[in-house]
């Protein structure tokens, strides 16, 4: 079960033209923004990527906007784990519950996750917020990543579980932000 004392959210490239040619991309877009109003609600941190940002474009702005006070950490490696950078912040945070949402759940994601796994991590998937550009590619990911151990999820699921319950003074802004 997810803790708020050892989970982060980590938000993988969801980015430019890249993000426009998701499959289901806007339920993409609102997931990741609930969970990262979800998170920011419950004080939980939150670690962002690019992929190439020179050559695919920026974070997409409905999700900018809700992370302004974020910078995106750029990438090339396919698996944010290869990049010094996200693993300093991230072992920086002693936090070993990961989160994960983004783009290509066949790829980038996908290699994330398996990484992390290996590293020791636990991996959650909140599969309402990950996508690839087609349906059979994103369901190929999100199966991959299951078989090789991570945990399946909503992006309400993981609110809640963290919320544990009614009677937490956050529940009324978690309420809101899943409505």
């Amino acid at each position: 079960m997810l803790s708020r004392t050892a989970a982060v959210l980590v938000i993988i490239d969801i980015q430019g033209n890249l993000a426009q040619a998701m499959f289901d991309k806007e339920n993409i877009f609102a997931n990741t923004i609930k969970m990262i109003k979800g998170f920011k609600t419950l004080g939980l941190p939150i670690i962002v990527t690019e992929q190439t940002p020179q050559k695919l474009g920026k974070t997409i702005p409905p999700v900018a906007v809700e992370i302004e006070d974020i910078t995106p950490i750029a990438k090339e490696s396919f698996s944010c784990w290869l990049n010094t950078q996200f693993c300093e912040q991230l072992e920086s945070l002693s936090r070993r519950y990961v989160v994960l949402t983004g783009i290509e759940s066949h790829v980038c994601v996908y290699q994330t996750a398996l990484d992390l796994l290996a590293n020791g991590y636990s991996v959650y998937l909140v599969a309402d917020a990950v996508s690839s550009r087609t349906p059979e590619n994103r369901q190929i990911g999100i199966n991959a990543m299951k078989r090789a151990g991570a945990q399946i999820a909503s992006a309400e699921m993981i609110l809640f579980e963290l919320l544990r319950s009614a009677a937490d003074p956050k529940a009324k802004d978690i309420f809101k932000i899943v409505k």
